[in-house]
């Protein structure tokens, strides 16, 4: 019992787990009375029960799982988290509840699930209970059933989907347990009770039996329609309500109104499952219903109509299908055949619905036409295969194809287009059939209701009735004005029988076709045509009577930029019409009138009229004047008061005043009277006689005029231009013109017959009379104004001269806007006060203008032979196919919508395996989209959609062609279309990543300009959150993107409501994005207002197709770009809301314009900046960065910027209108000065609103933007401000782009820019931005950016190159192949200016380019080379000043005025030809290596000027004569903190072009060199120094050396200092190890080529030269870091052996160095880093493997390589194959293997061998192999010996070679010589060994080392990075001089004693200076006298005489000649030096 007990101390959710079971049921209790205590359903105690509420219900004890069930409902029912176990416990409840025999636990698991539903779990709780109906256990299924009928039955068929139900319950009929098939029949008729009649197809196949008895029951249920009595948590109003009805006992209203919300919601198409047929058609259907035999097309056709008996079909591409059908429709002889293929579209297009609509358009002609048939079956099968096509399309769509036919002769098809329009209206409501197709529609059957065929005219009186009956009196009366009375009462009369589709109480189900807005809930649809809708569709009583008030009740309306192409079209005069009765008037004889005038004039005035004399006549018409102005209105007889002023003499009056004064009173009679057209004739005709007239034509005019106004302008205007151009008079013509241009700007161009006037306008353009062509072009110009752009379509086939005439005019109407009109309002327009009505009026005149292009027939042109060439196999025929198509289309211009097969072809073609042919469809569909104009809509299904596929393409190319296809596409046609049916959310359902970025992209473009949408867009909707979560980061981007967009047109809930079908985790994801969307969601835009004016400008393109867009309720009203509202707020959107448009959005009121402006513009808040960037940097607001701006974006910046730019400021720059802008860019610039801090706090905002800037397409805003950024850069420069990373990298890409701008000017101002900005942003970084840009697609900005990065170049050198030159070189030189011209000039060029830098190392950095691309960039460099080098010379006489600096750090701050810098830039860039280096005048060389990178800004300096000395001083204890000192220069003895800047400025002159520079340089480092205490300052900057020092080497081996004017004196001068200075440096160990690889191997290259070359030998001293050369070698290898030697050495071997340009000598020094190396590795081998070297080796073995080493001339390459590797293993033993670790597949390595070889071998050996007798052995084992080569060796030594150059190097080499290999025998060699020559060469060992060991007691001996020599082929400089600026140049003075004498005579063991009472440096700078000026040689020159006079005095040391000049600085020379000889000898040359200097 105590175990028993136990558990009670335990808490309840531990009792929950226990194992007793009797402890787990008193859990359950008391959880039960916990559950139903917590009163918070937030408390955090229910999450303690989450993991526990599934084991409630599934407990293994019965009894307890009844209590575990009774707490789960509580839990479910109070906790607020239960909804997170739904699945988990509902699976439990199906699979462990309701198969339990208790009832009690089925009752509780049904309430279970009941309550989940009730929480919102709806679905999931679906799902399970449908997967228990898959159970094996019956009662399980039973159960399931129940509890979703019970569910069903409580909770409503909006909250149960029935789709899923609907289809498993035929499969539960069929069940073998009666049980089940019984509670299945409950089920259905439940199910029936909620939807009807809409589950009968469904069921249509089970058991008749079960389907009889399903009928007795539906029969027996009552009719009211069911009710929801339980509701969800979220639904609690609707519950109040239905309780308080309950109360009052049912209101049956109210009843009728919930039932209303449901019932319109189920189709039973939607419940259905859709069959695929196309697989199941029989194999031989295609030929079977080609064959001959009637019998056998009947059996194929009979097979296809078995199929599309299903009732809901598979979409796909029935394209084969229909053609075939409809071909026998069209064809087929038998009558029964085309009865049987009608049935078959019938079918097919019922199965299909939407998805048919594509191919309406193909089919209806063919039906049309077909139904001349008498036979009622077949027009029967006709009429129900049209019915059922039409219900798949809009009858916009095909209406062109009706209309066609409305013009046949044959009656029949008359009368049932007729019966087909009428059946069609019945379908359609207010809004979709607006008035825009009622006109065409009701002007063809007015024709047919006077048809002499009864039939014909009964069908168009029922299609007139329909149309009354649907759009109302009021839209319908207008087209009937002329009808007479017995008509219009016959069309009344049918208007009353009409039944329309969706019945008389239509409720909200009227547009359920459309839309389905359910009555009792807000509509969907919000905006005026919503309202519209909801409105006219629930008026019960006769919704049509209520139709016009609803369409004015709209929201109130906004300006409509776009649509007001200009009011009215010809709809207008029915309008008027219908409202001013016009008056018809029947022509009067003479005598009737005369009787009329004579009741209102005076007799005398009658009489007098037609008076000889003209005074009686003038004194007449002033009675006939004052007579008129006292006649009513009422009584003046207008047509006889102007028949008596035509009496004779009538128009022909000869007296001008007279004529005058008849005129004027024309114009009385016109205004005071009811003038009609009958009168207007009388008169028109003189009136158009006397326009011309000089002095009556002015009141021809008024006359005109006010005729005009009475009979409308558009008639007047008609009757004048064709009475003007009757008449041959061109002055009347012009005048006549001029009056009508004046007459629409005052009328308004409402109603105006284009087409007409036209070709009036053409006759004058053509006319000699130049007066007529300006007259018809000023005439051009007004209507341009209205008509907009399309009106050039029609005289695009005039004279070029002309045309241009004519642009010209059309070019200064842009951007005016249309004059309201002044006249002929006032009268007609009393009852034109309704928006709507006038606003489709206007919509109408851009489909008059559209409807007014010629269109040409082009079907009989696509003929079978063309359609069967674009399908061929062959790409080549099928180009030529589409060719042909192409210039079909162009020959057409206009054309109409009836193509034949054309369609079905392109689109075989869109997904062609040539993706040029693609592009060339995708245009051709561009094409064809301008040439058929809206008419194009009918196509959008069968061609339009697969365009949208092509946006899947994976070439980025074909892509952008898809998208400006569909974007001109959806131009002509608006988005309904497009967004009808399932064809849009099928594209989207696709996975591929391109397509849903591109269409989604397309999609938050087109969807905020629309009013209303489609409902289709819903199904859009999942794949949109499939698409939030892809694997894809842009497709994620651009789903989100237009979210916002989505949620506009269908609102949150309904977005939300979509989530549902999303996992738990996707929904939460999803639901915050909604979120995040609901709170940027822009409003809908709102319906255009009446346009009175309107703007032609940026949009005009888009207004006249815009009005084209049919104004229906479910689609794109009108697609004229309307500034969305979004957009207007977030201001800055004038990129999308282009240009003009933004001006009709109507100013705000001028309050703002009384804010105080005299403010700062730009508010300084501490750290706003740095908060900014760190909110960018964690993602907390968007990082900018895009291809368009966005308009989160451009929000996000409006918002930065409010808290510190002045609000004035900031309402201008977010205006949408681009003069706001301009005026915004005004204020800046003129605040720019006064608030620099301000501007420099909001830089990062301002660079980003000017990118914004960037992005429109005003140039003057453009310009205005560019001009300020050169302002502001300029004094970012002087206040030596830095641009940070986040400001360049948010402005500069998008400053590159308009580097491609088209325009000169911007491109020049952007460069300009760029330049400007290297002040204040390294160059380096600038150079990645620009290297971007060369990606571009615009070839424009790739040509630009490679030319900048030239110019950068040129500028700083090769280091601005990013990442490393050669990768950047290498992507510059993939332009050299580009298609474009100009970028391959470009690349070229810019390749070129690198060249000039940096030498032919170029050609390596490159890397491999094609033969024709190297071929091209030799030949340029070649140009390059021939060109004068006159730019240059300039460059360096205007040097820039340059002001001292001290940081040099990479990423400086640029200082110095900026001016200075951009000069430097701008020479560079107008530098036109680069041209190699010529020495007419000394300069710097080209490398500019002090504007590198990092320099400091601009540095002054000036050379210094030596001192000339007398040269009789040296022989006095050198007293060193003063120097001339600047104060302003510091010296470096000062050691300033701008130390380092110092050093790099003279390090860069090293490299000087300049001799006496360069040399001045080394003179000052070598002094820095020389004291110890100072020679630290080098540190960091050795690399840098080096690399000056080898291109200095490679200047003089390559331009000086060459240079036959230069004076071979000075070069061997420039490299006594050069060498002098190396072995400075090399001597001190610390420096040389900073020394890396790369520069190592440079240097090592640049001085063995020097050792080899041969020009330097031939000089005079060019012997000593060399071996100086010799011994800083020695130097270099000692003293550098080992590793970096070592590796350099092998990479230069590796070269050296695969250049063939190579000499064999150079290698075999390398080689020689790497011996030296492997001496000394003994000594060295522990500070080596071992695994480099191993790298190195085998990255040399990879290259030369054994095969192709022992394949080389010489030997001494793999002897080099073994000798080198033996010794590494002889030195590290077994250890060394554990330094492989650098080398990445060691098993590919011959150096592994190698090393084991060596190892076993030495292992064999003793170990106790000497080194040498190692190598001895090594080469004797290679000797044996060799021995024929040792032979060859050693002759090749000989012969050397032999040769009087090479003497000495051959006795280095044999010296070397004996004691290498001690045993080699040279006996052979010498036995066959002379005597004297083999005493030679012993004496030459003797003397090379004396001089080895003698090495130590001399350490500046200058005695040949024989292991070296050297020479120079360009190699790269990847590995360095070095950073060289500019600062000052010292002035060095004799006291350096004497200090570095000093140390010579040190290291010579010379005495220094003399010198101790030399006065201090201080004190000799200090002293005035000598008047003369030397040179830096002369300087050298006193030295070297000095050394040679101590040397006099001090001869300790026995040198070779041989040895007459020393190198200068740095070695010793003496000679044992008379040192006064030579003194002299200086004397006379420095005196001939001088005079040749002077």
């Amino acid at each position: 019992m105590g175990d028993d007990s136990e558990w009670i101390k335990l808490s309840i959710d531990q009792k929950c787990e226990h194992k007793l079971w009797k402890a787990r049921m008193n859990g359950y209790e008391e959880a039960l009375k916990l559950f139903q205590k917590i009163e918070d359903e937030k408390s955090p105690e229910w999450s303690k029960y989450l993991g526990l509420i599934k084991k409630f219900v599934t407990d293994s004890n019965a009894v307890a799982q009844l209590k575990g069930l009774e707490a789960a409902l509580a839990y479910v029912e109070n906790a607020h988290v239960a909804g997170k176990t739904t699945g988990e416990v509902i699976s439990g409840v199906v699979n462990k509840v309701f198969n339990q025999p208790k009832a009690r636990a089925k009752e509780l698991g049904i309430d279970i699930c009941l309550m989940y539903i009730e929480i919102e779990k709806g679905e999931p709780v679906q799902e399970e209970l449908l997967k228990g109906l898959d159970n094996k256990n019956p009662k399980i299924i039973v159960a399931c059933i129940e509890t979703l009928r019970k569910a069903l039955s409580e909770f409503g068929s909006k909250i149960i989907s029935l789709k899923p139900i609907i289809k498993v319950l035929p499969k539960l009929f069929e069940s073998r347990e009666k049980a089940v098939r019984d509670e299945a029949k409950l089920l259905a008729v439940e199910i029936y009770r909620w939807i009807r009649d809409a589950l009968r197809p469904p069921l249509q196949n089970i058991n008749s039996v079960q389907l009889k008895e399903l009928e007795e029951e539906w029969v027996k249920l009552p009719p009211a329609a069911p009710k929801q009595s339980r509701f969800l948590r979220s639904q609690q109003e609707l519950k109040a309500k239905f309780e308080q009805q309950q109360a009052a006992g049912g209101d049956a209203d109210g009843g009728g109104d919930d039932g209303d919300e449901v019932v319109p919601q189920v189709d039973a198409y939607e419940l259905l499952e859709a069959v695929e047929i196309l697989s199941k058609l029989p194999k031989d259907f295609y030929d079977k219903i080609e064959a001959k035999k009637w019998q056998e097309r009947k059996e194929a056709l009979e097979a296809v109509e078995m199929l599309v008996k299903n009732p809901k079909l598979e979409a796909g591409d029935y394209a084969d299908m229909v053609k075939v059908l409809k071909k026998v429709v069209g064809k087929d002889t038998n009558v029964m055949l085309v009865a049987l293929a009608a049935k078959c579209l019938a079918g097919l297009a019922t199965g299909l619905r939407k998805k048919f609509g594509q191919y309406a358009g193909q089919v209806v002609p063919t039906i049309l036409e077909k139904f001349k048939e008498k036979k009622p079956q077949v027009v029967q099968a006709l009429q129900e295969a049209i019915d059922a096509i039409f219900l798949t399309t809009t009858l916009q769509n095909i209406s062109e194809d009706i209309l066609a036919v409305m013009d046949n002769k044959n009656p029949t098809i008359k009368q049932q287009t007729s019966l087909f329009i009428a059946r069609s209206f019945r379908h359609c409501t207010p809004s979709t059939l607006p008035k825009s197709l009622l006109k065409p529609f009701c002007a063809a059957l007015l024709k047919h209701i006077n048809d002499s065929a009864p039939e014909v005219r009964d069908a168009a009186f029922e299609a007139l009735g329909t149309a009354l009956k649907v759009a109302g009196e009021k839209a319908v009366n207008p087209f009937l004005a002329d009808v007479d009375k017995l008509k219009l009462d016959r069309i009344k009369e049918c208007a009353e029988k009409v039944e329309l589709a969706y019945g008389k109480n239509t409720g909200g189900a009227a547009d359920k076709k459309e839309c389905r807005p359910a009555a009792g809930k807000t509509p969907v649809l919000s905006g005026a045509a919503g309202d519209k809708d909801t409105k006219d569709t629930s008026a019960k009583s006769g919704p049509l009577k209520k139709a016009p008030a609803a369409k004015s009740s709209g929201p109130p309306k906004k300006g409509k930029p776009a649509a007001a192409a200009g009011a009215g079209g010809a709809a207008t005069k029915g309008k008027k019409g219908s409202e001013i009765k016009e008056i018809f008037e029947p022509e009067l004889s003479i005598e009737v009138c005369e009787e009329r005038a004579s009741a209102v004039l005076p007799a005398s005035c009658i009489q007098q009229l037609d008076s000889g004399n003209w005074k009686e006549r003038l004194a007449c018409m002033e009675e006939f004047q004052k007579a008129i102005e006292l006649i009513e209105r009422s009584e003046m007889p207008c047509q006889a008061l102007v028949r008596m002023l035509a009496k004779k003499p009538g128009w022909k009056e000869t007296n001008f005043q007279v004529m005058q004064m008849k005129l004027h009173i024309v114009a009385l009679i016109a205004q005071k009277g009811n003038f009609s057209k009958t009168s207007a004739q009388i008169v028109l005709d003189g009136l158009v006689d006397k326009i011309g007239d000089v002095k009556c034509g002015s009141n021809a005019k008024e006359a005109m005029t006010a005729i005009a106004e009475a009979c409308l302008l558009p008639w007047t205007a008609e009757q004048v231009m064709s009475m003007a151009f009757s008449q041959k008079n061109p002055k009347n013509q012009s005048e006549t013109l001029n009056w009508l241009s004046n007459a629409i700007k005052e009328f308004g161009f409402s109603g105006l017959n284009v087409k007409a006037f036209i070709s009036n306008v053409k006759t004058a353009l053509a006319a000699t009379n130049p007066a007529v062509r300006t007259a018809a072009i000023t005439l051009l110009g007004v209507m341009y104004l209205y008509v907009g752009p399309p009106l050039r379509m029609f005289f695009e086939d005039e004279k070029p001269a002309l045309l241009s005439q004519i642009d010209a005019e059309f070019e200064k109407m842009q951007g005016q806007t249309t004059p309201a009109p002044t006249r002929g309002t006032s009268r007609h327009s009393g009852g034109s006060g309704d928006d709507g009505e006038e606003r489709e009026e206007q919509e109408d005149i851009g489909n008059d203008v559209v409807d007014l292009l010629p269109r040409t027939e082009i079907s009989d042109k696509i003929t079978a032979e063309l359609v069967s060439k674009i399908g061929d196999k062959n790409w080549k025929i099928r180009k030529e196919g589409l060719d042909e198509v192409t210039s079909i289309i162009n020959d057409a211009k206009f054309i109409q919508p009836n193509i034949g097969e054309l369609s079905a072809a392109l689109k075989c073609r869109l997904n062609d395996s040539n993706k040029i042919l693609v592009q060339q469809t995708l245009s051709i569909l561009q094409q064809l989209a301008m040439a058929m104009g809206p008419n194009i809509r009918q196509h959008v299904k069968n061609l339009g959609i697969p365009i949208i596929t092509v946006l899947g393409d994976s070439k980025n190319n074909v892509r952008a062609a898809a998208l400006a296809t569909v974007n001109a596409w959806s131009e002509q046609t608006g988005m309904k279309e497009w967004l009808e049916g399932e064809d849009l959310s099928e594209e989207l359902k696709k996975e591929n990543p391109f397509l849903r970025q591109e269409l989604l992209g397309w999609l938050a473009d087109k969807l905020p300009t629309l009013r209303s949408v489609p409902s289709d867009l819903l199904l859009c909707v999942p794949h949109l959150y499939s698409c939030l979560e892809d694997r894809n980061g842009d497709v994620r981007k651009k789903a989100q993107d237009a979210l916002p967009f989505f949620m506009m047109h269908l609102g949150f809930e309904k977005m939300a409501k979509a989530t549902g079908k999303l996992k738990p985790t996707s929904k939460d994801q999803v639901l915050a994005m909604l979120e995040k969307a609901k709170a940027i969601m822009p409003a809908k835009p709102a319906a255009p207002a009446k346009a009175s004016s309107r703007v032609v400008g940026g949009a005009a393109p888009a207004k006249f197709q815009s009005a084209s867009a049919p104004a229906e309720d479910s689609g794109s009203s009108t697609m004229e770009p309307k500034p969305d509202p979004k957009k207007a707020k977030a201001g800055g959107a004038a990129s999308k809301a282009k240009g003009a448009q933004g001006k009709k959005v109507p100013s705000k009121p001028n309050l703002k314009e009384d804010d105080d402006k005299s403010g700062p513009i730009f508010i300084i808040v501490p750290n706003g900046k740095e908060q900014r960037m760190k909110d960018e940097k964690g993602l907390k607001v968007l990082k900018w960065n895009f291809t368009t701006p966005r308009d989160e974006y451009i929000e996000q910046l409006k918002t930065q910027m409010s808290s510190c730019v002045a609000r004035w400021v900031q309402d201008e720059m977010f205006h949408t209108d681009f003069q706001h802008h301009n005026k915004a860019l005004a204020a800046m610039v003129e605040h720019l000065e006064s608030e620099k801090d301000g501007v420099i706090s909001c830089l990062d905002l301002i660079l980003k609103w000017l990118t914004l800037r960037f992005f429109d397409t005003n140039t003057s805003v453009l310009m205005k933007a560019l001009e300020y950024l050169k302002l502001l850069f300029t004094l970012l420069s002087q206040e030596e401000y830095h641009l940070t990373e986040n400001e360049a990298s948010s402005f500069i890409p998008y400053l590159i782009l308009k580097v491609g701008e088209p325009k000169d000017v911007v491109r020049k101002d952007v460069r300009a820019i760029l330049n400007r900005m290297c002040l204040i942003y390294p160059a380096s970084k600038m150079f990645t931005f620009i290297m971007e840009g060369t990606k571009s697609k615009n070839s424009k900005q790739r040509a630009e950016c490679l030319e900048e990065l030239g110019c950068l170049v040129e500028s700083y050198g090769m280091n601005v190159c990013q990442p490393t030159p050669g990768k950047a070189l290498k992507e510059m030189a993939i332009h050299i192949g580009d298609r474009d011209n100009t970028v391959r000039n470009a690349a070229l060029n810019t390749i070129v200016t690198v060249y000039n830098v940096h030498g032919d190392q170029v050609f390596k950095l490159i890397g491999n380019l094609s033969e024709k691309d190297m071929s091209m960039l030799e030949e340029r460099i070649k140009r390059a080379a021939k060109r004068p080098a006159a730019a240059p010379a300039r460059q360096s006489e205007e040097k820039p000043q340059r002001a001292p600096s001290t940081n040099t750090n990479a990423s400086v701050l640029r200082k110095g005025p900026a001016e200075d810098m951009s000069s430097k830039f701008n020479q560079a860039r107008n530098v036109s030809g680069h041209s190699e280096i010529t020495h007419t005048v000394p300069r710097e060389f080209q490398l500019d290596l002090d504007e590198i990178e990092n320099d400091n800004g601009t540095v002054r300096c000036e050379m210094p000027a030596l001192v000339q000395h007398k040269l009789d001083d040296i022989f006095e204890p050198v007293l060193i004569p003063e120097p001339k000192v600047r104060a302003v220069s510091p010296h470096f003895d000062d050691m300033h903190s701008n130390t380092a800047s110092t050093i790099n400025f003279v390090i860069s002159q090293v490299a000087s072009g300049d001799i006496n520079t360069s040399i001045q340089a080394l003179a000052q480092i070598d002094e820095v060199l020389r004291q110890e205490d100072k020679a630290e300052a080098m540190s960091g900057h050795i690399d840098q120094f080096l690399i000056a020092t080898f291109m200095q080497l490679r200047l003089i081996y390559n331009t000086h050396m060459a240079d036959e004017k230069l004076d071979k004196d000075e070069i061997v001068k420039l490299y006594s200092c050069i060498i002098g200075n190396m072995i400075s440096l090399f001597q001190m160990e610390s420096l040389a190890r900073e020394a890396s690889t790369g520069v190592l191997k440079d240097l090592m290259h640049g001085l063995i080529t020097l050792m080899l070359d041969s020009r330097v030998e031939d000089l005079e001293e060019g012997q000593q030269v060399i071996r100086s050369v010799n011994l800083l070698v020695v130097k270099v290898l000692e003293k550098s870091d080992q590793t970096n030697i070592l590796s350099a050495l092998l990479v230069l071997l590796q070269d050296s052996l695969l250049a063939t340009a190579s000499s064999p000598k150079f290698s075999e020094l390398v080689m020689k160095c790497l011996w030296r190396m492997v001496r000394l590795l003994p000594e060295t081998i522990n500070s080596i880093n071992l695994d480099r070297i191993l790298l190195d080796i085998h990255i040399f073995m990879k290259v030369f493997p054994k095969e192709k080493l022992k394949q080389c001339k010489s030997e001494f390459p793999i002897r080099t390589l073994k000798t080198l590797l033996h010794t590494l293993c002889k030195l590290k033993g077994p250890k060394i194959l554990d330094h492989l670790t650098m080398i990445e597949n060691k098993n590919e390595s011959e150096l592994e293997a190698h090393l084991c070889r060596v190892m076993k071998h030495s292992m064999d050996q003793t170990g106790s061998k000497t080194d040498k007798e190692m190598e001895k052995g090594a080469s004797r084992i290679d000797e044996k192999s060799s021995k024929a080569k040792v032979n060859d060796f050693l002759a090749e030594i000989f012969k050397k010996i032999g040769s009087k150059e090479n003497t000495k190097e051959g006795l280095a080499e044999l010296y070397e070679y004996k004691k290498k290999y001690s045993d080699a025998d040279i006996e052979p060699f010498l036995k066959n010589s002379s005597q004297f020559f083999q005493s030679y060469v012993e004496r030459g060992l003797r003397h090379i060994e004396m001089e080895k060991e003698g090495k130590g007691r001399i350490p500046s001996s200058t005695g040949i080392s024989p292991q070296m020599e050297l020479t120079c082929v360009p190699t790269s400089t990847n590995t360095v990075s070095s950073s060289i600026g500019n600062t000052n140049g010292e002035e060095v003075g004799p006291s350096v001089y004497l200090e570095r004498l000093k140390i010579l005579r040190q290291r010579c063991g010379l005495d220094n004693a003399k010198q101790e009472d030399r006065p201090p440096l201080t004190s000799l700078l200090s002293k005035p200076a000598a008047p003369t000026v030397a040179s830096s040689t002369d300087m050298l020159h006193s030295k070297l006298s000095q050394l040679r006079e101590s040397r006099e005095h001090y001869q300790h040391l026995d040198l070779d005489s041989n040895q007459t000049h020393s190198s200068g600085i740095g070695t010793t020379t003496s000679s044992s000649s008379s040192t006064a000889a030579n003194i002299d000898d200086l004397k006379k040359r420095l005196e001939r030096i001088k005079s040749s200097r002077k």
